[in-house]
Order: C-alpha cells, then structure tokens, then sequence
C-alpha cells in the first residue's frame, strides 16, 4: 500500500479565525451602509469562497468584489493575532507529519494560509498548501485535493481529506479518496455523518482513525 497522504482543510478543522473573519464581514457591511448580518448568518458561510459568502448574505453581483476587497484591507490587520490553533490541532498535524505526507486544501488563499500557518508554528509539517487562488474552481469541487496530490506527487489511493464542512466531504468524494468530519467546526453534526465516510470530534481524534484504517 502506498504510503498515507492526509490533507487538511483549515478553518473549524485546524485554526479558529472567527473573530477576524467577522471583523472583516462587518467592516465591509459598515463601508457600504448596508444592514447587518447577524454573526450566525456568517458563521454558517465560513468555508466558501468570499464571493459566495457575499452574495448568499445579499450583496448585488455588482458590489461582491467590492465588499470582498474591503474585508481584505480589514482581515490583513487582525488575522494573526486573532486566529488561534484550535484544541488537539498541533498535536494532529504532528501525528499525521509521522505517519503520512501532509497538505492544507482551503478556501483560503495560499498566501493567507501560508503566513497562518508559520505564525501558528506548525507551517515546517506541511509539504503543499493549496488555497482558493491556485485553482479554477474551489471546494466543493475536487479540483484542489487533485492539485495536492499531484504537487505531492501521490495518487488516490490511500488519500484522506480531514474537514469540518460538507464542501470537504464532497470535494473528498469527487477525488475519490477518504473523508473525515470533524465536529470541532462550523458545520452541524448531522449533516457530516450523511456525507463523510468517517465523523470525529477533532483533528486528533481524526488522524487517529486514519492511523487506524490505514494498517488495516
């Protein structure tokens, strides 16, 4: 059997940026006068493109990129000293560098990811990062698990895509390896265990079973 390749998503699976990234929402709605979206409303979005977030929380097409840049210009100040690694997620993503070659596939993009990631003190365990501006089209799509694999130069076999939404699952599934929920994130529960092939609290717990299944 070919050697395990984990790739992990990063929001609600590995960081939690919840304040900045809600800081960015509400600066952009401030900036343009337009009602407020309740932080639940937002939460639920976390995951998606910005774009998509935008639109689905009633920004005209016209002004999306608009909005989109004005959450930029707010992010890039806070989103290190306000994203922190969420419980047992250090402790996973050493595991899984033991066990497995290791890759972030998010919505992010590589850029933001990339500077999370040496900040946070874990950026050295990852061999790729893909984010949302290295593809045409994001997850849910599978275009960027196959990305990783390729910079990785591994196949689909023995593959697992670690995330805490549906998009992760799905993406997982149109690249034909192995999902994992985990319900430390901002998708409910329920929803994982009808999509991911596996359902664990956290990433530790996640790798765990990858360690598990993989020697079997």
């Amino acid at each position: 059997m070919p050697k395990t390749t984990i790739l992990f998503d990063l929001d609600g699976t590995l960081i939690d940026s919840t304040s900045s990234i809600l800081n960015g929402f509400h600066s952009a709605f401030s900036k343009f006068g337009f009602a407020q979206p309740n932080d639940e409303q937002i939460c639920s979005l976390i995951g998606h493109p910005l774009d998509y977030m935008f639109c689905s929380l009633g920004v005209p097409n016209s002004l999306v990129l608009n909005f989109v840049d004005t959450y930029k210009e707010a992010y890039r100040k806070t989103y290190l000293e306000q994203t922190k690694l969420l419980d047992g997620a250090k402790e996973a993503v050493e595991l899984a560098s033991n066990i497995a070659d290791i890759g972030v596939v998010t919505t992010k993009t590589s850029k933001y990811s990339i500077c999370l990631l040496e900040h946070l003190g874990i950026g050295k365990y990852f061999q790729t990062v893909v984010g949302k501006d290295d593809v045409i089209n994001p997850k849910p799509h599978p275009e960027p698990i196959l990305k990783a694999l390729s910079n990785l130069n591994k196949s689909n076999q023995n593959a697992y895509m670690i995330g805490d939404t549906s998009m992760d699952a799905m993406a997982a599934k149109g690249a034909n390896i192995i999902s994992i929920g985990v319900s430390c994130g901002y998708e409910k529960i329920d929803n994982l265990f009808k999509i991911c092939d596996w359902v664990e609290k956290n990433p530790k717990e996640a790798v765990e079973r990858v360690n598990i299944i993989s020697n079997l």
